[in-house]
């Protein structure tokens, strides 16, 4: 096989795995279809014994990030295995909306620091941990969303969660940067997946982004694993605390002429 992308042979540590539908799940496959070793990272025991039949021979390990210890033993547990990392797949994103939507100066203080907790935190402690497994030029990537500046109701204080994502990102690019490792993030538009499931209005809000994008037709989770891959190989080198917007024009297609027209003349229909 041709191995353009230079990912054949390396280590990549892949957490977030909950199915099929999971961008982790793409991104380790496309990553094992290039060769690359794929050692999986779950949230709990019982996921492990639920993915097993995805992830076959590969290592499937346990971190709950939530939990100091949890990292920490992750660590212990890739370095008494003889692990060096050349990359990282950060896709861990957490929000408790059981209570709905409710005007953001509502928002719950728990449930505020939790999202940033488990959705940015994880990351830069998770570098933390395994900094002296990270080899010399490695690549770390974070699953983030397209815009943090637009006012979405339903997703509320996640987006701001992820905010604090993004500029991690780049203090973390600082840091590691005499090392040689580069921090960057895929900023995906909506997708399809079991998470986003999980967000109040999710469909509409998936509907009226296909409209939206400039081929009238969705973002396909597998374009924002590729993405992923290309931003994990050596070919990305020359880019680092970047976020780079993934969501098939969407983000400059809100005053399409059918939108708008939509919109201010319902009555016309579609």
């Amino acid at each position: 096989m041709n191995d353009w992308l230079g990912l054949e042979g390396r280590t990549v540590l892949v957490t977030g795995l909950a199915n099929k539908k999971s961008v982790a799940w793409h991104v380790g496959e496309g990553l094992a279809k290039a060769g690359a070793k794929v050692v999986w990272c779950v949230h709990t025991e019982k996921r492990r014994a639920e993915v097993a039949k995805l992830t076959g021979d590969a290592p499937v390990l346990v971190c709950d990030v939530e939990r100091e210890e949890s990292i920490e033993a992750l660590a212990r547990e890739l370095g008494a295995r003889g692990v060096k990392l050349d990359g990282l797949v950060h896709s861990i994103a957490f929000a408790n909306y059981s209570a709905g939507p409710r005007p953001f100066q509502h928002t719950r203080k728990e449930d505020f620091l939790r999202a940033v907790d488990v959705s940015c935190f994880s990351l830069v402690r998770l570098a933390g941990a395994l900094e002296e497994l990270l080899a010399s030029n490695a690549a770390v990537v974070a699953l983030s969303i397209s815009t943090t500046r637009m006012a979405a109701e339903n997703y509320g204080f996640m987006a701001p969660a992820k905010a604090a994502l993004d500029s991690s990102i780049v203090f973390l690019a600082k840091s590691f940067a005499p090392r040689g490792v580069r921090f960057n993030a895929v900023a995906a538009g909506l997708l399809k997946t079991s998470s986003s499931a999980g967000i109040p209005g999710y469909l509409d809000s998936y509907l009226f982004a296909e409209q939206a994008t400039l081929r009238k037709r969705n973002l396909e989770t597998r374009e924002v694993a590729d993405t992923a891959l290309f931003l994990l190989s050596p070919r990305s080198s020359g880019l680092n605390a970047q976020s780079v917007v993934v969501d098939a024009g969407m983000g400059v297609n809100f005053f399409d002429k059918d939108l708008v027209r939509r919109a201010t003349r319902p009555e016309s229909g579609a």
